[in-house]
């Protein structure tokens, strides 16, 4: 009975990740076949053909300005997906390395200089973060890259602290501590590698947040700028005319919602794959911790 509940629970698990990684695909492949062709050229203005509805001439239809909507939900991809990668990659790069500094210094000022900085950053919602740093300095695609990047930096950093944590207790610490081996060299090579899971799994969950945010900033205006499509935009476009024409809204729409659900369940079979044992420590941790406070 154990090993058929099991093996379901395996089944699951592959399954998520199949979808995930499937549905990722799609976009990604349409994504890079934008770089080098689309069906019709995004920044031409064809107004005797605006408004159409999805035929074998255009498959997602025309917008208000006769440009083709599958071409642009094609490039569309391709930029949010840049932007939510660049993101992740600058949160990833700065917040990884303050976390594991951190974690060294446990205690020290420059623990205490780095969590309080997190703890600032967090104090503020993401998007309002976003939306300020593109307002003060000009809405374009390397400014919400920047905004987006900034606010997944403590959201690494945190993870990377407490995940090395207690790995700078173990034996093999100790012992790489007894050879002589400084804090940054422990840190790059034995606490690092022993963290790559979470940092995986986090990032593809940041992923999918920053492609949310890069929408929600090209949607008010402070994301990519025209002529280059995004998802976001064309939802603002859209929503005056979604009572005639609604695939100008649901096509983008559903590219979104699509891209987020499939790296929400990458993510998912992910973590269950390379770090099953998450959840058990996370649960032992509350547990032990909810003893302390009784």
């Amino acid at each position: 009975m154990m090993s058929e509940t099991r093996s379901s629970r395996t089944a699951i698990k592959s399954r998520n990740l199949f979808i995930g990684v499937a549905l990722t695909s799609i976009f990604a492949i349409a994504a890079l076949i934008s770089l080098i062709w689309t069906p019709y050229d995004v920044t031409q203005l064809d107004i005797s053909s605006k408004l159409k509805s999805p035929s074998w001439e255009h498959l997602f239809g025309t917008d208000h300005f006769g440009r083709d909507t599958f071409s642009m939900v094609m490039v569309g991809a391709q930029t949010s997906i840049s932007v939510a990668f660049i993101a992740v990659g600058i949160g990833m790069g700065l917040g990884v390395p303050l976390g594991l500094s951190a974690a060294a210094y446990r205690g020290g000022w420059l623990d205490e200089f780095i969590m309080r900085g997190n703890d600032l950053i967090f104090a503020f919602p993401s998007l309002l973060i976003a939306i300020m740093i593109t307002a003060v300095f000009g809405p374009s695609a390397v400014n919400a890259i920047i905004a987006i990047g900034i606010f997944n930096i403590p959201v690494f950093a945190r993870l990377s602290r407490g995940a090395a944590l207690p790995l700078w207790t173990r034996d093999f610490i100790l012992s790489a501590r007894v050879a002589g081996k400084g804090s940054a060299r422990i840190s790059v090579e034995h606490i690092l590698p022993n963290i790559t899971n979470l940092l995986v799994v986090q990032g593809t969950i940041q992923f999918s947040l920053g492609m949310l945010a890069e929408a929600g900033l090209s949607y008010v205006g402070l994301g990519v700028q025209p002529p280059i499509p995004s998802w976001g935009r064309m939802l603002a476009e859209s929503q005056t005319l979604i009572s005639i024409a609604p695939h100008l809204a649901l096509f983008p729409g559903f590219a979104i919602l699509l891209t987020v659900s499939g790296l929400n369940l990458e993510g998912d079979g992910l973590r269950d794959l390379l770090a099953p044992r998450i959840r058990t420590k996370f649960n032992q941790q509350l547990h032990s911790n909810s003893q302390s406070y009784q």
